[in-house]
């Protein structure tokens, strides 16, 4: 299945040269719902793991308790909740079967769960260099990996993150099954099974980013055009590889690697939706007569949501990928 992003609705460089110098690619990675393989390109599927590296577990969640929902449960939450939008419905009806009113009343909120030992984290991303040429990586690897704690962490609220870079044809011993938590702290952390399609797209940078004088011309520009530089001609929107960062409600700030003091640059971004409103232009072509938001549309096969509706940008060191990275939320 492939996704294709439409063209943009008028070329920027055309009537702002200089921004031809600022472009770069992004690999734009359009996840849709599918039962991934330990061997393809995913956003919330099985990872290809050794056999014989331990799994890893967030060392501020060890339990024997934690207040959350149990991973299957928002699970079976989320598919009944796509059934019954997807039945004809009147608008003085109940959607719901009275089973599913009664598993819904179940599930309920969030309870005091066990959980027997160190928590593990789950599988957010696996993206292979066969899918994506122009994935950002260190010498000699061809597979990045991308893991989190479903809970929110005190220092930015946002999850954990952990990175692993790989050699596939490394691995010859995987593991077969993925250690699963027993409970989820926040249940928006914790994707649906999606396939990538991976595309390659240009980007300009978002205009807090530009020179004063260049956004400012700019902004005037929209106002005679009717074109919107910020939504349809500079960052793309929804989960993607490298590219500008999607700078929203806050201006850019300098960020550096925590161990040498290097810049950093923009890794991955992880978004819940890959359209809205604002970039509707952004609508893969195949999607097309998609435009709404319930639980079962193409913008949000992810089922995933940072903070209200932001996106977790992760930053490595330009210095070395093997250096902590930054991570931020926009």
């Amino acid at each position: 299945m492939t996704r294709t992003t439409p063209p943009r609705p008028t070329d920027i460089t055309a009537h702002f040269p200089e921004l031809a110098a600022l472009a770069r690619d992004t690999i734009r990675l359009h996840p849709r719902a599918g039962a991934p393989t330990p061997t393809d390109s995913s956003l919330g599927g099985p990872l290809l793991w050794p056999a014989d590296e331990p799994w890893p577990t967030c060392p501020d969640h060890t339990g024997p308790w934690h207040h959350g929902q149990a991973p299957e449960d928002i699970h079976l939450r989320r598919r009944i909740l796509r059934e019954a939008w997807s039945r004809p419905h009147t608008p003085d009806a109940d959607q719901l079967t009275p089973a599913e009113r009664a598993t819904l009343d179940r599930i309920g909120e969030a309870t005091r769960i066990p959980q027997d030992g160190p928590l593990p984290l789950i599988p957010v991303l696996q993206l292979y260099a066969t899918d994506a040429p122009d994935l950002p990586r260190p010498p000699g690897t061809d597979l990045l990996q991308l893991l989190w704690c479903p809970f929110d962490h005190d220092e930015d609220y946002l999850p954990a993150t952990e990175l692993r870079w790989r050699s596939a044809a490394d691995i010859t011993d995987p593991l077969t099954t993925t250690p699963r938590p027993s409970v989820i702290g926040n249940d928006d952390y914790l994707p649906e099974p999606c396939l990538l399609h991976p595309e390659t797209v240009t980007e300009y940078p978002a205009p807090h980013e530009l020179p004063a004088d260049l956004a400012d011309r700019i902004h005037a520009w929209e106002d005679q055009s009717g074109f919107h530089y910020q939504y349809d001609l500079s960052v793309a929107p929804g989960s993607k590889v490298a590219g500008h960062a999607p700078w929203s409600f806050s201006d850019p700030f300098p960020m550096a690697c925590p161990e040498c003091g290097a810049a950093v640059q923009p890794l991955l971004t992880i978004d819940g939706n890959e359209w809205d409103g604002g970039s509707g232009s952004w609508r893969p072509v195949e999607d097309a007569g998609y435009t709404g938001h319930h639980v079962d549309g193409p913008a949000r096969e992810t089922q995933l949501t940072i903070g209200r509706g932001y996106c977790l940008q992760i930053y490595v060191c330009t210095a070395s990928y093997r250096h902590p990275h930054v991570q931020n939320m926009q």
